[in-house]
């Protein structure tokens, strides 16, 4: 084995190669900014003003980065998230600034309601046999509003994560019905109530006022469950399939690129955080760490990776070549 491993013939025989075309950027706008504000619990991260957002667009494409997935933080909030499918809306003004400046660029929106609801669900609140919780049926019609009014903006994919079953199916009637065929779906599949989602909600201003996920969200311990979830979503009529968290479930990942479709992996704010953090104290090497954590994801099958190292990596790559 030494003989293939000598340094000279080391690039000829890489079986597992990281591309910037692999990256998805997650940016987040605000609607109540007009700077760029810093996110404590995400060093590097900010959110941008909606008149800014196509600027630091246009530096990511600049760095070599074709897609970007946008998460909107909105000026008011209520119980039914009107402001997520308002045709004015943060993310809706957001994909009509970057298309207008960069048409070529993927635009990817988050469809999902806990950044809009007073609550911090993904969806309706109602009673249930347990108390109040999410109502799945109720919230599917909210998820096809959103859907169809970022597809009216100019989104090229749509990716729902709020994990309702069936909300594949419903998001895609209502782009067919309203002419938006070409739209993609790329599903938050296998989506986990994981703990490594905090700087996020922090991030994103998205954090629950009551309960939990777990009713919607996977368990951390069931995989067969959460294999089933894309099988689900890739019979209803998803593109794209997503494993989230990505690094700590790479057994997922392998195991859902056998639905034969794209699969992406996001690399959530936590494992993003841990890295940065470590590597401010000095005990790792943030591009060694960062890069050979993406090289993994991709290694375990994934076509796409949304990660806030997006942009590093891409310059990261540029130095290797």
């Amino acid at each position: 084995m030494r003989r293939m491993r000598r340094r000279i013939v080391q690039p000829l025989l890489r079986e597992t190669e990281l591309r910037k075309t692999d990256l998805i950027m997650p940016v987040f706008v605000d609607e109540s900014i007009s700077e760029p504000f810093p996110i404590a619990s995400m060093p590097g991260q900010s959110r941008y003003p909606v008149d800014g957002v196509a600027d630091y667009c246009e530096r990511l494409w600049n760095a070599g980065i074709r897609a970007v997935i946008l998460f909107g933080i909105p000026a008011a909030k209520d119980s039914v998230a009107t402001e997520a499918y308002a045709a004015e809306g943060v993310v809706q003004r957001a994909v009509r600034s970057i298309k207008e400046r960069l048409a070529e660029m993927v635009v990817v929106t988050d469809v999902c309601a806990c950044e809009y609801t007073d609550h911090g669900h993904c969806g309706i609140v109602g009673e249930t046999s347990e108390g109040p919780d999410l109502l799945n049926d109720p919230s599917l019609d909210l998820m096809a509003q959103i859907a169809v009014s970022h597809a009216e903006s100019g989104a090229d994919i749509v990716a729902p994560s709020c994990m309702l079953d069936g909300m594949v199916r419903a998001i895609r009637q209502a782009l067919d019905a309203a002419g938006y065929q070409d739209v993609l779906i790329m599903s938050y599949s296998s989506k986990f109530a994981s703990a490594l989602y905090g700087p996020f909600r922090d991030a994103a201003d998205s954090g629950f006022s009551f309960g939990d996920r777990t009713t919607y969200q996977i368990n951390p311990g069931n995989a067969r469950e959460a294999v089933m979830e894309s099988e689900l979503d890739a019979a209803e009529g998803a593109d794209i399939l997503m494993v989230k968290p990505a690094g700590v479930y790479l057994d997922i990942l392998a195991a859902v690129t056998e639905f034969g479709l794209p699969v992406a992996a996001y690399q959530v704010s936590g494992e993003y955080a841990m890295i940065k953090a470590a590597a401010e104290r000095g005990w790792l090497n943030e591009r060694a760490v960062a890069l050979e954590t993406l090289t993994a994801i991709k290694r375990a099958g994934a076509d796409l990776i949304i990660t806030y190292f997006a942009e590093d990596a891409a310059r990261w790559l540029d130095e290797e070549h």
